[in-house]
């Protein structure tokens, strides 16, 4: 039976690892469908950013009740599946708690994973009313209808499930080793610092009836920790992943710092100084200026994407989203997520891109939404990931004006008197100090 049992996990296991490498291949394609960018500079600081942002969640703790539940299930469910290392040997192996030998250092490892699975377990019901019965707006907004709604929910539901299942093993575990019950024995202690709690609830069932409980919610544990490991390459919850390298990869230019074009600021230069410009025509054909679709956006934008968490933080600060505008920076980068998850389907079907008459602009972004933005940087200084709508805005507005010219009537005659005038207002250039008088 043990055999048997072994054949089965290990399937079981190669089979979740190798569909969880296939997703995670496809979604790093994805991202690299995005133009080269570089950026390898100030490494120390971009681990400062990891350690702190990341791994410390800097941002989070200005509301601090809310960082630390989220620190609670966010450190709790990684550290705690640590002991999923001992639960794999013991599936591949036959064994039951291979690591029991290692006496009082194994009960205090696994009383501190007990705390934690407590604690991830309150947090997640905590969530789960500020969600579903008390309705934080952020967390209840028209952004978030449909899938990414119930994608919330069911993580926190099997995260509670997770932590109990943990907790109800160890329970019958602990119980079936005071019985002397077979490998039980094993175990290297009568209780757990949480689990114990629980005895009374199973105390009186028969010893057969402990075995079968203790199995169930071994191979429900092991198993749900493998569907979630697969799952979360589909949710937004594959930040848990993607916030390392995103906080490494993040911006260090000052918020207020745009990046500028260098092609544009080229053709200036010429039109200050002809003596500079080129002779020969151009080697290549003309690039986009800006962005109409993700393959004009970098692999740093798309990875943004991909690590968006949907808390709503940057909308909820976005002043435009405030006052009823259409612009939602949380929307953006769902928007730009989607797109790239169709795109990558697309190529999976075919091998290679085929046009499919849509583009990440009209198609999913509207011209309303971008022109609303006013640049305030809100969205990036409040995303907890260093995550940055306003650049994938910004690329796109870029696109409107200099490949459609499409833009707002007042802004072309703001540009016009640039142009002319080298001032955003009407006045001429002997005249623009005078207003000082």
């Amino acid at each position: 039976m043990h055999i048997f049992s072994q054949i089965i996990f290990t399937v079981l296991l190669l089979a979740a690892i190798i569909l969880f490498a296939r997703k995670c291949r496809n979604i790093r394609r994805n991202i690299l469908l995005g133009r080269d960018e570089n950026i390898s500079d100030h490494k120390a600081v971009r681990v400062k950013n990891v350690l702190l942002l990341a791994f410390g969640q800097k941002k989070m703790f200005r509301n601090p009740l809310v960082a630390l539940l989220h620190l609670f299930v966010y450190a709790g469910f990684i550290i705690i599946n640590i002991e999923i290392v001992e639960i794999i040997l013991d599936g591949i192996m036959g064994y039951h708690r291979l690591f029991a030998f290692a006496g009082n250092l194994y009960i205090g490892l696994i009383n501190f994973f007990e705390i934690l699975a407590f604690l991830v377990l309150v947090s997640c019901a905590i969530f789960l009313v500020r969600r579903n019965i008390i309705r934080v707006k952020r967390l209840n907004s028209k952004d978030l209808q449909g899938f990414p709604k119930s994608d919330a929910n069911a993580i926190l539901i099997t995260e509670i499930v997770l932590m109990s299942l943990f907790l109800i093993m160890n329970c019958c575990d602990t119980l079936l080793n005071m019985r002397g019950v077979g490998e039980y024995i094993n175990t290297p202690a009568t209780d757990f610092i949480i689990s114990s709690k629980l005895h009374f609830l199973f105390n009186g069932l028969s010893s057969h009836t402990l075995i079968i409980i203790e199995r169930s919610a071994w191979w429900l544990h092991i198993t749900g920790i493998l569907a979630f490991m697969n799952y979360l390459p589909y949710s937004k919850h594959l930040h848990i992943i993607l916030a390392f390298p995103n906080a490494y990869f993040a911006s260090l230019l000052p918020k207020g710092e745009m990046k500028n074009m260098p092609d544009i600021q080229q053709e200036v230069l010429y039109a200050m100084q002809p003596e500079l410009a080129p002779t020969e025509p151009p080697s290549e054909e003309h690039k986009n200026f800006g962005a109409k679709d993700v393959f004009d956006l970098s692999w740093k934008n798309l990875l943004d994407a991909y690590t968006c968490t949907e808390c709503g933080r940057c909308s909820a600060a976005c002043p435009a989203n405030v006052t009823g505008k259409a612009l939602s920076p949380r929307l953006i980068m769902m928007k730009t997520r989607d797109r790239v998850e169709e795109i990558g389907k697309n190529i999976n079907t075919n091998k290679s891109f085929k046009e499919d008459g849509k583009t990440l602009l009209h198609d999913y972004i509207t011209v309303e939404e971008l022109n609303a933005c006013t640049t305030c940087n809100a969205c990036v200084q409040e995303c907890p990931v260093s995550i940055s709508p306003l650049d994938i805005i910004l690329q796109m507005r870029r696109f409107l004006i200099m490949e459609e010219s499409n833009a707002p009537q007042e802004w072309n005659a703001m540009f016009g008197n640039i142009e002319n005038n080298f001032a955003p207002w009407k006045f001429s250039p002997d005249e623009r100090f005078k207003w000082a008088d």
